[in-house]
């Protein structure tokens, strides 16, 4: 049974009338790059915050694991690190005055981890630089800085890479992969961005009006289907043989490639049928929902039964 980083059991908070987080019991494991996923409006900060203390759920509860005692929120919660919105700075300062200002702000770190954090997020060699000169990719990874500070076993990252450049988003992606695999910490990683959660979690959670809808490995969640992708020497002789076909149905994607309709018992049919009149088969491979596909399925069946 893999160990717990975090644990909610049926956690709610409403805010008059409105139910903002609804019955939210979720699980992330040690060692986990866990994608919280939904779109705006979900639910999604109004659970880091009360997973942070910093809003009172209305009932349920809310467990971080200590490891060799019972668990203890207010002792386990000192082992989380959080970035959540757009971190804060002082602008005229640098950036290690920055860290070491918040650093005295919750009790103080060591000298030596403040050059620690710096050196982890890559910003040792701009740490004498005034914030007001980092582009927005750099203010981000001095949150994350600032998040590692009091050597967390727990990060919780809300939007990461929200309003970054291509360079800016690959930079983040490599930074959260190095925090799991080399710092061995455990990431909550929220996010409305399909293709980041794709790219960089082993498990996700997919929260839609307050309610989980899904909790498990991504690759669980996309459904195969019955497309089929043809890669072909001559695309226009492919397309016309297999218009023909019975149980086919046949579709172009340009110049590029063709995409079949069909039972996978009907595919080595398909197969001969091509090579027989001499056509070069680079590819006749299945294809599967993207992520994206899989989370409109999921949150548009949930509006159906409302």
């Amino acid at each position: 049974m893999s160990e717990i980083a975090l644990q909610t059991e049926t956690v709610t908070k409403r805010f008059g009338a409105r139910t903002a987080v609804d019955r939210l019991t979720m699980r992330v494991e040690r060692g986990d790059i866990y994608g919280f996923l939904g779109p705006n409006g979900a639910g999604k900060s109004t659970t880091l915050r009360m997973l942070l203390g910093l809003v009172r759920p209305t009932s349920g509860v809310i467990k971080f694991p200590v490891r060799g005692s019972n668990w203890e929120y207010l002792r386990a919660r000192s082992r989380v690190g959080a970035i959540i919105e757009t971190p804060a700075f002082y602008e005229n300062f640098s950036g290690r005055r920055n860290l070491q200002l918040l650093a005295s702000l919750s009790g103080g770190v060591l000298k030596k981890r403040v050059e620690e954090v710096l050196e982890i997020v890559e910003l040792r060699d701009r740490a004498r630089d005034p914030v007001k000169v980092y582009s927005y990719g750099m203010r981000q990874r001095l949150g994350i800085a600032q998040a590692l500070l009091p050597t967390p076993d727990l990060i919780i990252l809300d939007e990461p890479t929200n309003g970054l450049d291509p360079q800016g988003i690959q930079q983040t992606r490599n930074l959260i992969r190095r925090l799991r695999d080399d710092f061995r910490l455990t990431v909550l990683l929220s996010s409305h961005l399909l293709s980041e959660i794709e790219q960089l979690c082993n498990r996700v959670g997919i929260i839609h009006e307050g309610r989980l809808l899904y909790e498990g490995g991504p690759e669980a969640l996309v459904a195969r289907t019955k497309l089929y992708k043809v890669r072909v020497d001559d695309l226009s002789r492919a397309f016309e043989l297999l218009t023909k076909e019975s149980g086919v149905k046949v579709s172009r994607n340009g110049n590029s490639f063709l995409h079949i309709d069909a039972d996978v018992e009907s595919i080595p049919a398909v197969n001969a049928l091509l090579v027989g009149h001499g056509i070069k088969v680079f590819e006749l491979s299945p294809t599967q929902e993207t992520l994206e596909e899989a989370f409109l399925r999921l949150t548009n069946n949930a509006e159906g039964v409302r």
